[in-house]
């Protein structure tokens, strides 16, 4: 066996990553000579700080990864794929889509997929980068047109009596029939082969755990809600804890590599590195 190793994993504090890590910060399964402690940052820093190689692993946005390919790979458990449903660009009144053209619009940062679908699908926009959680005030207040939201907004932006203009999910699907590729889990090469395929074991067996006890796993999950009911929670778990978190497969590949090529050839993605899972 090999000798005893702490590593600490980071990931965000919402609903979807707490169901998927429950099994593991709750101790529910053995992680053999692995100690696996948890912090966590929201989304787009944790991009940045993975930029920085300050994290040994954790969730990053797709978009991000071609800009740290060379410190850490991908782990094939931890997907987060939004299959014919994505983020959404919401308003405070009706916008035909065709009428985005010059608007500011909220995004909530410069390396988040959600970013870079929006760029993909109109780049004729002024993007205003803000926190994911001040997107949708943005709009309320009106210092934005619209505004791209993520996270639990996806299912909550209709109680703020806000209107959809886009889903970028359904967009993407309607146009490659592939989901949309969000998120994912990497781990720092400097690691060690032995280290990671033990990481990314307990990862795995972690989300087939939360997927097996449901409501034991959302129960976690809903401490880290932010506001949603169980009803909500569950759906938006649903959304993005599927088979594709469990192991991102071949259709989950194709659609990260066509995502992050498009990005590339449009000039959006600077860093020519290929997504590499292991």
């Amino acid at each position: 066996m090999p000798d005893p190793k702490s590593i600490t994993v980071a990931h965000s504090p919402d609903a979807d990553d707490a169901f998927m890590f429950h099994a593991l910060a709750n101790h529910k399964i053995d992680t053999g000579w692995l100690t696996i402690n948890h912090e966590l940052c929201d989304i787009e820093t944790l991009n940045q700080r993975a930029k920085r190689n300050e994290l040994e692993v954790t969730a990053v946005s797709f978009h991000a990864y071609p800009y740290i390919a060379d410190k850490y790979v991908i782990t094939r458990a931890g997907a987060s794929m939004g299959d014919r449903y994505g983020p959404v660009v919401v308003s405070k009144e009706p916008i035909n889509p065709a009428e985005l053209k010059g608007k500011k619009v909220a995004v909530p940062g410069p390396l988040t997929s959600a970013t870079l679908a929006m760029r993909l699908y109109n780049d004729n926009v002024e993007l205003v980068n803000l926190d994911f959680n001040k997107v949708q005030d943005a709009v309320l207040d009106g210092s934005v047109d619209a505004g791209v939201i993520i996270h639990e907004g996806q299912v909550t932006y209709n109680d703020l009596k806000l209107f959809k203009v886009v889903d970028l999910g359904e967009w993407w699907y309607t146009k490659y029939e592939l989901p949309l590729p969000l998120g994912c889990n990497v781990a720092r090469r400097d690691l060690g082969e032995e280290v990671i395929a033990q990481f990314s074991k307990c990862f795995s067996a972690s989300i087939k755990y939360a997927l097996e006890h449901r409501e034991e796993a959302l129960d976690y999950a809903l401490t880290y809600g932010r506001g949603l009911d169980r009803g909500r929670a569950d759906k938006f778990v649903g959304m993005y804890v599927n088979d594709y978190t469990i192991d991102i497969g071949d259709r989950g590949m194709e659609s990260a590599r066509l995502l992050l090529k498009l990005g590339r050839e449009r000039g959006f993605i600077t860093s020519n590195a290929e997504p590499e899972w292991i």
